[in-house]
């Protein structure tokens, strides 16, 4: 079965600002997905990124340069991942509109990958 990456792409002009308890209780929402696809056999791994752009490495001129990425004023990161299996690119959008992300204002890119 292939294999799909669900980036969580968040937009951090957007949102209202939650309290610790609404925060708690949106973080048990995203867990209590993530052990429905593990439970389904389905879930391949998954992490919280920081909020941070992190850095981009790119040749120039024989070297090595290395910039706040992927643009110093980009308003949307990637707020994390979901690595899961499904049939194909249907299934894997299928699975992907259940996931709460999309419920609080966020949008999922999905992407097959191939394990090497």
């Amino acid at each position: 079965m292939p294999d799909f990456m669900l980036f969580l792409h968040q937009d951090l002009r957007t949102g209202p600002i939650r309290s610790p308890e609404e925060m708690l209780a949106v973080t048990r929402e995203y867990i209590a997905w993530a052990e429905r696809m593990r439970a389904e056999g389905r879930l391949k791994g998954t992490e919280r990124l920081s909020n941070d752009p992190g850095k981009v490495l790119r040749p120039k001129g024989g070297r090595i340069a290395v910039t706040d990425g992927p643009y110093a004023e980009t308003k949307e990161i990637i707020g994390g991942y979901f690595a899961i299996s499904a049939a194909d690119y249907d299934e894997a959008c299928r699975i992907a509109e259940s996931c709460p992300h999309l419920k609080y204002g966020g949008r999922i890119e999905v992407r097959q990958f191939y394990t090497m």
